[in-house]
């Protein structure tokens, strides 16, 4: 309050009556680029009226107002005084102070492969993110875009490892999506997107002539089968093939035998009776089979897969040039081994008979060689 008192002969005396300052800021914990609401509305000039509100942000940075209302917005983090200084029209002042708190964002440092190859391991590196405030960081990966693993109908929100580093296998190429959240536990968040490019293999085909020989032998009685079931085809391309059966020498006339082959997958049987060689020749009864051209050979060539397993399987089965593959079935028929009995109700003197059945399958392997590119 002024006072002014004339008297003669008297000095006068003037007294400064101050504002009261009121100060509310909201909210007291931000993160970095959030704004601040400051409203001192509530202050009381006590004596006049209030003529300036003037605010130091505790950052550099100052501002004056002529309603006690402002905002702020803190771009790092740290901890900052805001400082209101009220003013009045009799030269009175009052300060009030509060403290903001700036919460500082993680910095993400985050490393994937440029290129691999399908069936490799990726190393996705986060370990490099840090708190400016030396908190502890929390990580999240949605690992594959591609796939919703949480099941709540967003691809992007799932949460696939926590740790700093992941070792992110593939199984095919193309181009994997996912991204990445980095949290310090008090709001403060970084997200980063990733692409990883998955690249297909080289491979160098060299096909090699392979023969598989095979041997089998036994004994048959009259009436009787032999029957075995191969697939030569499993690791190669099948050419040709060339079999021989052969009885035993016997005095008399030669026992009959029948030679079968049976390839369901291509509809094919094929079977041969043997034939009496030339006793006085000491020849023995023969039946033959064979086949030749069953597939185009190979040729040599550069093929690109996910893996050597997939250029297999497309050379393999490749249409037109799988003929004879699947199983093989050979069987031996018994028709007749003489001579029979001279009387009916005596022992047949010659029930059976020895054979040997000599296989020969010769085919063509690709072998591939990785090469680098």
């Amino acid at each position: 309050m002024i006072f002014s008192v004339m008297l003669s002969g008297c000095v006068a005396f003037e007294s400064t009556v101050n504002p009261r300052a009121v100060l509310q800021a909201y909210p007291l914990f931000i993160q970095e680029g959030e704004t601040i609401t400051l409203d001192a509305r509530s202050s009381e000039a006590v004596e006049g009226v209030i003529t300036d509100y003037e605010w130091d942000f505790g950052d550099g940075k100052t501002a004056k107002t002529v309603i006690g209302f402002t905002s702020h917005t803190y771009e790092k983090f740290g901890v900052y005084t805001v400082t209101l200084t009220v003013k009045n029209t009799g030269g009175g002042e009052d300060d009030i102070s509060t403290n903001i708190v700036v919460n500082g964002a993680p910095v993400m440092n985050l490393t994937i492969p440029d290129n691999i190859k399908a069936g490799e391991s990726a190393m996705l590196d986060a370990s490099g993110s840090f708190d400016p405030e030396g908190k502890q960081l929390q990580y999240s990966w949605d690992l594959d875009w591609s796939e919703d693993s949480n099941n709540d109908g967003d691809n992007r929100n799932d949460v696939d490892a926590i740790t700093a580093t992941v070792l992110l296998p593939t199984n095919q190429s193309g181009t994997k999506r996912g991204s990445l959240i980095i949290s310090d536990g008090d709001g403060a968040e970084k997200y980063a997107s990733f692409e990883l490019e998955i690249s297909t293999r080289t491979f160098e085909v060299e096909w090699r002539t392979e023969q598989i020989s095979l041997t089998w032998d036994g004994y048959l009685d009259q009436g009787k089968s032999w029957e075995e079931t191969i697939n030569p085809g499993l690791e190669g391309r099948i050419l040709s093939f060339s079999a021989m059966l052969e009885l035993d020498q016997e005095l008399g006339p030669q026992d009959n035998f029948t030679l079968q082959l049976e390839i369901i997958e291509d509809g094919y049987r094929k079977s041969a009776k043997t034939e009496g060689g030339n006793i006085t020749a000491n020849e023995t009864s023969k039946a033959e089979l064979d086949r030749y051209g069953i597939n185009p050979a190979g040729e040599d060539g550069t093929y690109t897969a996910d893996f050597a397993e997939d250029v297999l399987e497309q050379l393999l089965n490749k249409p037109g040039f799988r003929n004879g593959q699947g199983n093989w079935t050979w069987t031996i028929f018994a028709q007749q081994a003489d001579p029979d009995p001279l009387f009916e109700g005596l022992p047949d003197p010659d029930p059976g008979n020895d054979w040997t059945l000599e296989v020969v399958i010769e085919i063509q392997v690709p072998v591939l060689i990785e090469i680098a590119l």
